[in-house]
């Protein structure tokens, strides 16, 4: 199997402070770190208002990442992702899929 480019964009639950979103991305990067993948960009967006409201929160502070990895560490990262109740969404787009 070969690596692809990802996409990540995280929205975190607006009550986290922002030191913690800082350490919590970077703690499920290493997911991607430790199976030989690379970090390419990380953007912190801030405090946006969602488009609708998740689970009654109707902003979230929003992160893209763009990462390379295999795509068995992209499932794992995402399941990881997943399980934190801090994350309240997550989108994982392949971007060099045709």
């Amino acid at each position: 199997m070969s690596a692809h480019k990802y996409e990540m964009m995280l929205i975190v639950d607006p009550q986290v402070d922002d030191a913690s979103v800082k350490k919590l991305v970077e703690k499920y990067l290493e997911v991607v770190t430790a199976e030989k993948g690379t970090v390419d960009n990380t953007d912190f967006w801030g405090r946006r208002k969602l488009a609708y409201e998740i689970d009654g929160k109707t902003e979230g502070i929003y992160v893209v990442v763009n990462y390379t990895a295999e795509p068995a560490t992209s499932d794992e990262l995402d399941r990881q992702l997943n399980l934190n109740e801090s994350i309240v969404r997550t989108k994982i787009i392949r971007k060099d899929a045709k």
